[in-house]
Parts: structure tokens; sequence; C-alpha cells
């Protein structure tokens, strides 16, 4: 039974095909504007945006009091990083580079209290209990919590099935870029070798009731949201704050400049994952 506070996980849980947006600028003033603009659930990535883990984890009040949903994309999966993130009120939380079973039963049992893991205790002093106002948090917080593995290596594909059933990782969010890299084929997701190996990790996943994240690719290649639901995908990470912003620069740009009779040179590529 979930207590009702991931609201995200719940939604997962249901069926629900859930949507999102990459949240990358770090700025509170547009993570509230995404979220009042209908993107109810971010993901703020502390991998490769501009916001470290301290200051990724402070923009959660921006999300939440916008009435949203946030997924921190921690930057490593060490134990003081996971804690850190569990402490200060992460629920959702996104790992990145799980390569292998191992991997994944380490973080679940940093992430888990006993007898479950080894989950650092300090409940009555973090934001996580409401600074000490959720009696029994504890005893509950491995419902609520909601962890998603990045699998982004060819060699995970083996081990998808094994990973499944460790207690406490709820999906493999799949990073069809660097699962491509892995297979010399840098900035080729569609490659057909690559889309056969994705394809693997989907049918295992399936199987094992493992859930399902990935990307579209929205400003390049990539699979759109239908086809991803269909194919199993819960979750989908969409656009970007950088390319909804340099998208429609350049767009207002363009028109200023059509306008006015001017030249313009070839635009360069939105930004994407």
């Amino acid at each position: 039974m979930m207590t009702g506070r991931n609201r995200l996980k719940a939604r997962l849980k249901a069926g629900e095909t859930v949507t999102a947006a990459w949240f990358e600028l770090g700025s509170p003033e547009v993570a509230e504007l995404l979220v009042y603009s209908g993107w109810d659930v971010l993901v703020i990535d502390c991998e490769h945006g501009s916001a470290g883990l301290e200051a990724g984890l402070n923009l959660l009040r921006a999300v939440e009091g916008a009435g949203g949903e946030a997924v921190i994309r921690v930057p490593d999966s060490s134990e003081a990083t996971l804690k850190r993130a569990l402490d200060r009120g992460a629920r959702s939380i996104m790992v990145p580079m799980v390569h292998t079973a191992k991997m994944a039963r380490e973080i679940a049992s940093f992430c888990l209290y006993a007898p479950r893991g080894r989950r650092g205790y300090a409940a009555p002093i973090v934001r996580a209990t409401n600074w000490g106002n959720l009696p029994g948090y504890a005893a509950t917080a491995h419902e609520e919590l909601l962890i998603m593995a990045q699998v982004e290596h060819v060699e995970t594909v083996a081990e998808v099935e094994e990973i499944a059933g460790i207690e406490g990782i709820d999906m493999a969010f799949v990073g069809p870029n660097d699962f491509a890299a892995s297979m010399n084929h840098l900035e080729d997701m569609d490659h057909p070798d690559v889309r056969a190996k994705i394809e693997e990790v989907e049918r295992s996943a399936t199987a094992s009731g493992l859930m399902l994240g990935t990307i579209t690719g929205v400003a390049g290649p990539g699979r759109s949201y239908s086809e991803l639901r269909d194919a199993g995908y819960g979750f989908i990470v969409g656009p970007n704050d950088v390319g909804l912003l340099a998208g429609a620069a350049r767009a207002a740009k363009a028109q200023a400049a059509k306008e006015l009779g001017e030249e313009t040179g070839e635009a360069a590529p939105l930004p994407s994952y």
C-alpha cells in the first residue's frame, strides 16, 4: 500500500503513460513556467544540467510548489549521493549508467532502510519527513520510493531480467544515445543493430514486470510518444528547457529576418538527448 505522497509512482503503477520534460537550466522560474505550461512532471538533471546535486534538490521546492512532480537524476550512484537526495525529499530518483545487476542491487540497498537495505537513518531531522512531522516514515518510505535505473550499455541487456527481480528497482530507463555509443554508433540511436538490442531490453523488462522509461529524441531521431507507449514504455521524457528556449528564439529571429528581408544562415540543430 502507498501513502499517496508519490503521485508519479501511483500514476505509473495504475498503468498511465506519463510524459515529462527535462529541466536543465536550473532556474526555479523556468521550473515553475514549465509546470504551469502543462509539464507536470520534470526531470531535474543533476548529471548534465546546470544545477549540481544541492541546487537540484532545492529546485524540488519550485516544482512541487507549482503543483508538479519531480524526478531527480543524480550525478552518480554513490551511497552518499543517494542518501543525500532521499533525505532532502526526493521520492523519484533516476540513476545513470547502471550497467550490471550487482550495481542495481547496491543502489537499491543504499536507498532502502533495514531490513530491506542499508540506508542511513536520520528521519527525524530531514526534509523527507517534513522535518520530523511524518511519523512512521521509515516504515513506509520504500512504498513511495521510485527508482529508475538507466540502461545505457549493450552489456546490460543480459542483466535486465536479474535487475527486474531486485526489490526497490522499479524501472529500466533506456538511454538510447549512450546505448548506441556503447555499440560504436554514437549519435545513431536509430541504427538497426542498436534498435534490435533495445528491443531485447523491452522484451526482457516487459516479461519480467519491470516498468520501462526512455526519451523521444524530440528534436532529432527517435520514436514518437505513441510508438513508445505501444512498445510498453510508461514513462516518456520529451523536450528539454534548453531546446524549447532555443527553438522559440530561433523561430522568433527567423520571423524578424523574414519580415525585414534579411538573409539568415542555416540554423544549428536543436539541443536534444
